[in-house]
């Protein structure tokens, strides 16, 4: 029976869902809503992931995506809406399987690892006992990077190495999409980093389809086939990481992604005017009408000048490029991207301009123009 005790009287969320080429889909999720009492967490959200994808989902701690995610595994269940897994309705309005018959296999950021099973056990938890359990074992442990390590218990293991049990037990009963819920959190950078690429190259070699949660803007991009960025319960958009990087649709993504800057503007007749001179763009909008000019640090560009009514306040030396903090008239802030080689001293006065390869997405109340 359809639960009406919540009612989301917010205005329905945009169609999001990616365009996907005919056949068959691995994870299909259609309007999804869920509430904890009266607060509602996951609000219309829809996506659908093809065989062997990466999606990740990505926001600010209270967004929905755990949430969602915990949806998908059937760890909660929906006010609302539908899950199919592999051609299979796992969830709806009238059913709700429990996780184990679901073929959603996860991974929890604490790693969930076992303390008195060896790695072997660890592994093969599900799959009994056996010489085929045991050959399923050794398979996984040599696919994340484990061979030879049956016998060894997780105090020996370091904490990337915990995390590769965790993945090679939720790939153990061949998952038809596995999910994995900040992964990462609980490792240091320089094993984060090395862990993101190896377990990107493994779900790719193994051809698993996944969704990845996580609030790391650059894990989002580097993980990802998709990226969906989640604000209050709502999927904002998905899209390709260069897409959703370069193609923001709404002022919350522009700002989420990157060292995001807005500059107001206004629509003259064949562009927009902005403290920054004259950016070419054609729009719908009527003369005059006023816009906010999205700008990343690479996309604004200044020389040393006199006469300029700039000037640098600060800069920050990041190793390969400094990042300048540049203050105009008006008191707008701005960052430029430069490389190491570019030293300009703090307080000098500078002209600023657009990067001659600027394409700056541009946002009329909130939505991308």
């Amino acid at each position: 029976m359809k639960n009406n005790a919540h009612r989301d009287n917010t205005p329905a969320a945009l169609n999001v869902e990616p365009v996907v080429p005919r056949g068959r889909v691995h994870l299909r999720c259609r309007d999804l809503v869920k509430h904890f009492g009266e607060l509602p967490i996951v609000r219309g959200v829809s996506f659908a992931i093809m065989p062997g994808d990466i999606l990740v989902l990505v926001g600010p701690s209270g967004c929905g995506k755990t949430t969602t995610l915990r949806l998908i595994a059937g760890f909660e269940r929906l006010d609302s809406g539908s899950i199919e897994i592999d051609a299979r309705i796992v969830a709806d309005d009238q059913r709700h399987l429990p996780p184990e018959q679901r073929r959603a296999g996860m991974v929890f950021q604490d790693f969930a690892v076992f303390p008195h099973l060896s790695v072997a056990q660890n592994v093969g938890f599900a799959l009994g006992k056996g010489q085929p359990a045991q050959d399923r074992v050794a398979q996984l442990l040599e696919l994340v990077g484990l061979p030879g390590r049956q016998r060894t218990m997780p105090h020996e293991l370091s904490g990337g190495e915990q995390q590769r049990v965790s993945l090679a037990r939720a790939l153990s009963t061949n998952p038809a999409v596995l999910l994995l819920d900040e992964p990462f959190s609980n490792l240091d950078a320089t094993l984060r980093t090395d862990m993101q690429a190896e377990v990107r190259s493994l779900l790719k070699r193994s051809g698993t389809t996944a969704v990845f949660v996580t609030h790391d803007q650059a894990e989002a991009l580097l993980l990802g086939d998709h990226v969906g960025v989640m604000c209050a319960g709502r999927l904002e958009q998905i899209d390709t990481p260069e897409g959703i990087f370069h193609r923001p649709q709404t002022r919350f993504v522009a700002e989420f992604l990157g060292q995001t800057q807005f500059l107001a503007g206004q629509v003259n007749a064949a562009g927009i005017d902005s403290p920054l001179g004259y950016l070419p763009r054609s729009t719908l909008l009527e003369h005059g009408t006023n816009v906010e000019i999205a700008l990343r640090p690479d996309d604004v560009t200044f020389e040393p000048d006199g006469s300029g009514e700039a000037r640098i306040l600060s800069r920050q030396f990041t190793g390969m490029t400094y990042i300048y903090h540049i203050g105009l008239p008006d008191g707008t802030l701005l960052h430029s991207l430069q490389p190491h080689v570019m030293q300009v001293s703090e307080g000098t006065a500078v002209r600023v301009g657009f990067a001659a390869d600027a394409a700056p997405p541009i946002f009329h109340s909130g939505q991308a123009i």
